[in-house]
Formats: structure tokens, sequence, C-alpha cells
């Protein structure tokens, strides 16, 4: 028990309220797994897909008054404070009535009855409490800044007046309508995310993250700086299929900073290493932070050609901090991880049966076309058949355990769903006053029609906003205020949506709130803004290639096969270019002018040869002086050595 819960004797006892909250946890889970399996249509049932939404509202609110306490960090919970179960009791009650009584009352909304906008009023302030104990004041802030224009949009200045909304009017319609609550972000994060979520605790809980940790260590542990490829490798892969860059960071870097630390790396870099690698886990399919599957739903188009247009990017990203990693291990005498702290190959082999749920997963999305959530079930189907049969390292997990991964996947969610009942709100305010489209006018008024000077405000408004909120919220929030301006002056809408989310993501890294570099340098105990500028370097290619993709969609996998793979392989050499000149390291320590040599020779590199015309020629120079200064500095290293 902590001094800010219940005292002896008052409150709920944890005896109570675990089982509880696991109960109401797990219920979560088997809701959005028979969702996903059409359970309701095969038992003949029927009705409005906003009482599902509003079911899990419901259950997830109850679960958050239980689990989260009033003050952020008193964890791990003793008794529960009579006010936040009576919380819990209501948000069950209110959120259940709606879901129940959801067809009498939709017809209603613009009736101001109190019978809607009474309720409305009660879920909207539970929404904003529980987010407020789940993810800080950021959101919660940015969500009544929004509200507020709802109410007194009439009286703000030019373009960006709204219409202003009577405050009944307003509660029902947030609760209540599918532009609200109830809309878009939470119908993905009922669904899909649930789904992919137990997907990744299963893997834990079977043992396949550990398989994957243990690989990395494997494959790359016998090269030089294997502490920091391992750290690379693993945040990478765990990120792919996490919602949080910061729980990824704290998931994996309690395990690799040390590692690399002790490999005689600087703190600060170590704990930079980290974060880049864990927020570049946000950007990698299959999961990118579950804003994949959102901005399918946004655009309208099959979650596949999200994940191949966010492939190239992703892996450019990686390729560039793998190479980083390599030259500074060179040019700081940094060898391979000891060979006796290294798993057991046969161990090892011994878990390759874990990557059959992932060629599940992938021939579900892509050959047969499954709805995500269904793929993901199965693919999770596939991993506890195999974890039972042949398991890992000697051992098959219990099958308690499986259970029990139906209530952490339910604890795990909370928050994401949270953020998007949040996003709804934000969404309803767009629809409901007008400012979304004043906004889009601001934005390309501002920028004066030019796309190069809309990109560069789009990139620091995108990095402001993105401060200090977790990946979904950073989506949905530029989504919806930044990515229009960028259609509207003809970026392709998957290019504009992806260099949102690459600029809001930056914001893990960028100081001055850079949680996921801040988080790093805590495990490292490393200075937070030594690490946070560290983190930038390291992440260079997440400022660059969002513009290359915006001015020539050839590396997003829009044009044809030879611009694409033009495109791939000058932007591949184009990142090893400037690499190199970051690390000061190529095969041997670069002197300043050979470095601003690859640094030119790279970026030229970089730009695609569609991006304007007569860039190809840019493209061909770019790669010519490349090779020739790679050519170059082999043959200095070889004198040097004879």
């Amino acid at each position: 028990m902590t001094r800010r819960d219940a005292p002896a004797g008052a409150g709920l006892a944890p005896a109570l309220w675990r089982p509880l909250a696991d109960a109401l946890a797990m219920a979560i889970t088997l809701l959005a797994g028979a969702w996903a399996l059409g359970v309701p249509r095969m038992l003949g049932l029927g009705f409005y897909p906003q009482q599902f939404f509003a079911a899990i509202l419901a259950l997830t609110l109850a679960v958050a008054f239980l689990t989260l306490p009033a003050r952020r960090g008193t964890h791990p919970r003793g008794r529960v404070p009579w006010p936040d179960a009576v919380l819990a009791l209501v948000a069950l009650a209110v959120t259940g009535h709606v879901a129940l009584a959801y067809p009498d009352l939709v017809i209603r909304v613009f009736m101001r009855d109190p019978a809607v906008w009474a309720p409305g009023l009660v879920i909207m302030a539970l929404v904003l409490e529980a987010l407020r104990r789940a993810t800080g004041w950021a959101l919660v802030v940015i969500v009544l800044a929004f509200l507020l224009y709802a109410l007194f949009g009439d009286v703000m200045p030019g373009r960006l007046q709204g219409r202003a909304q009577p405050w009944d009017l307003l509660a029902g319609y947030m609760a209540l309508d599918s532009n609200g609550i109830l809309g878009i972000p939470l119908s993905v994060a009922a669904t899909i995310v649930v789904t992919f979520i137990l997907f990744g605790t299963l893997l834990q809980v079977t043992g396949g993250a550990r398989f994957f940790t243990d690989a990395a260590v494997l494959v790359m542990g016998r090269f030089r700086g294997g502490s920091m490829k391992i750290a690379v490798m693993a945040s990478g892969l765990f990120g792919s299929i996490s919602g949080s860059a910061v729980a990824n960071v704290v998931g994996t870097g309690v395990v690799t900073i040390p590692m690399i630390k002790g490999d005689g790396y600087p703190g600060h870099k170590a704990a930079a290493i980290e974060a880049v690698a864990s927020t570049g886990g946000q950007l990698m399919p299959p999961v990118m932070g579950a804003s994949a599957f959102l901005m399918a739903e946004f655009l309208q188009i099959p979650y596949s050609e999200v994940v191949l247009a966010a492939l190239v990017p992703a892996i450019l990203y990686y390729v560039a901090l793998f190479i980083q990693a390599d030259l500074e291990a060179a040019r700081l005498g940094i060898a391979a991880v000891a060979r006796e702290t290294m798993p057991p190959p046969g161990r090892v082999l011994g878990g390759l049966h874990f990557l059959a749920a992932f060629a599940v997963l992938i021939w579900a999305l892509f050959a047969l076309n499954w709805q995500p959530e269904r793929a993901a079930l199965a693919a999770a189907a596939v991993l506890v058949v195999s974890a039972l049969g042949l398991g890992y390292g000697g051992a098959r997990p219990a099958v308690a355990a499986l259970a029990g991964s139906l209530a952490r996947t339910g604890h795990s969610v909370v928050e994401i769903i949270l953020i998007s009942a949040a996003s709804g709100l934000v969404i309803g305010v767009l629809n409901i006053t007008g400012l979304g489209f004043n906004l889009t006018y601001a934005l390309v008024k501002i920028g004066g029609g030019s796309l190069v000077m809309l990109l560069a405000l789009s990139a620091l408004v995108c990095i402001v906003l993105g401060m200090g909120l977790p990946t979904l919220g950073v989506y949905v929030l530029l989504a919806a205020l930044v990515a229009p301006a960028l259609e509207r002056l003809g970026v392709p809408p998957i290019a504009a949506h992806l260099y949102v989310l690459y600029f809001g993501m930056m914001s893990m890294i960028a100081p001055p709130i850079a949680l996921a570099a801040f988080a790093a340098a805590t495990i490292a105990r490393a200075p937070a803004m030594a690490t946070g500028w560290a983190a930038m370097r390291f992440g260079w290619t997440a400022y660059v290639i969002p513009f290359l993709f915006v001015s020539s969609p050839s590396l997003i996998l829009i044009g044809a096969p030879e611009e694409i793979a033009l495109a791939v392989l000058t932007a591949a050499m184009g990142v090893w270019l400037v690499s190199a000149a970051l690390a000061g390291h190529f095969v041997a320590p670069l002197g300043w002018p050979a470095r601003a040599g690859f640094l030119i020779a790279g970026m030229a590199a970089l730009v695609p040869a569609g991006a304007f015309p007569g860039a190809i020629w840019t493209d061909i120079a770019g790669a010519a002086l490349g090779a020739g200064l790679m050519a170059a500095e082999v043959m200095r290293r070889g004198r040097a050595r004879a």
C-alpha cells in the first residue's frame, strides 16, 4: 500500500478489486475476439457497431478506475479508495446503459434531450479523467482546448472562426454520434489493436519474445559493436508490434543499455541508440503503434497498402541506424559480444517454429485479404499450438499463463482505448465546427501556396504538437489537422499521412520533451538533454526521408518498377554515405574534408530521380561521387596498412 491510496480498512482490498479488474480486462479481450470472428453474426444477433464500442469503453473505464490511482506513479496499488470504486461502477452503469439503449438514444441526439446529454456529460468527464490518470495532462489539455473551441468558436478571429455549439447538443453528439467518442479511432482500437496486442502478449508468454532477443544476440553479437546492433534489432522487432515507443524503451532497454555501456560506449549514446531504435518500431509495419490500422480507415484503403507504403522508409531508417552503430563501434574499437554470453545456437534453432505464426499473419493479410483482426487471431492460434507442442529452451508455456494473457491484454490496451476515445472528441469537434477546413486553409495560406514552405511548417507543427503524446494520439491529431493541408497542395494522401506520422514521432527523440530519449537516459543514468541531441543525430533519416517520399512517392512504392528500384538503391547508398559522414568513419577515420564530401554525395544520392525535372542527374552525380570517395578511402586504408 502507498500513502496515496486508501488508508488501511478503507476502500476495496486487493483481494477484491484485482480479480474484478482481471475479469473485466479479460472481458475486453474476449469481446474483441468474438467481434473479430463474427460471433454475433453467427448467433443471429443484430446491433449497431457503436453498441459494441460502448461496451468495450464501459469495461475499459471500469478497469482504468480500479487500477490507475488518481495521482500517477502510485504503483503498485493497495486498497482502491471508495471514490475510485464508485467511478468504476458509474462508468459501467452509464456507458453500459448507452450500449443497451443506443438505438433509442442516437435518434434523439439533435433534440437536446436530457436522456441523451446527461449520460453524454458523464461519459466525457469519465473519459477525460481516466485519460489523465493513464497518460498525464498533455492530451487532456489538448482535448479540453478543442471542446472549448466547440463552445466558443464564434469569438475566434478571421478564418479560425467556427460554429459555436450549445453545450447540451455537444455533449450528446460527442458521446453517441459515430463521429465522436464512438467513432473510427475507438472502432480500430476495440477490434484490430486488441487482437494484435493479444498476439504480442502471447509472444511474451510463450517465449517468442525471448527467442527474438536470443536470435538478435546470436546473429549480431558476432560482429563489432554487437551490443549496439543487438539493441537495434531487438528493439525494432519488439517495437514493430508494440504500441508505445516509451514502453519499448523500458521493455528492451533494461537489457540492451547496460550491455552497450558494458562494452565501453558512452551512456548518453547507448541510451540514444536504444531510444531511436524503439521509436523506429512505431514506424515499422505491421502495427506501427496502432496507427497503421487507423491510417487505413482514414484513407479508406486496404491495410496491406499502408504496410507496403511504410516498409521502405522504415527499412532505410534502420539501415542508417545499423550503419552508424557499426561505424561508431569501429571508431571506438568496440569488439563483438563475448562468445560465452551468447545463447546456444541449438536453443535458438529450436525456436524457429515461432516464425510460423508470422508467416500465417502475412499470408492471411496479403494472400487471403483477411481483415487484420482476423489475421492476428489466426497467427495467435498458430503461435499457441506451436508453443505448446515444441516450447522454447526446454520449457512450454503453462495453460494458466496462456489464459492469463487474456487479462494481460485487456490491461495493456486500456491506455490505447482511452486515447482513441479522446481522439474521437477531437475529430468530433473538427466535424461539427468546421475547424478542420479552417485549419487547412490557414496552413496553406501561411505557407503561401508553396509546397516546400508548407512541408517545413508542417514538420515544425507536427514535432511541437506531438510532444508528450503517445503514438496513436500523435497520429490522430496530426492526421486531422495537418495532413489535409498537404493533400490540398497535391501530396498523395498516403504520403501526407506518413509524413505527419514521421515528424510526430520525432517528438519522441527531439528535446525538450523527448519521452523515449529521456526514458532511455534514466535507465542509462545519462544526461537527458545530451541523450536527446545524440538521438536526433542517430535518427537523422526520419527528418529527411519524409521530404523525399513526398517529393517523389517512388520511395513509398508508388510508380513504375524501374523508378522504385532506382529510388530505393540510390537512397540506400545515400543513407550509407551520410551515416559515414555523421560517424566520421568509413574504413578508417574521416577528416573534415572527406566527411563533407561524403555528406554532399549522400544527400545528392538520396534525392529520388522523380523529385523534380533533372533530378536523375543529381542522383547519378551523388552516386558517382560517393562511389569515388568510397574507393579512395579503401585505397588510402590499403596504403596505410602496407
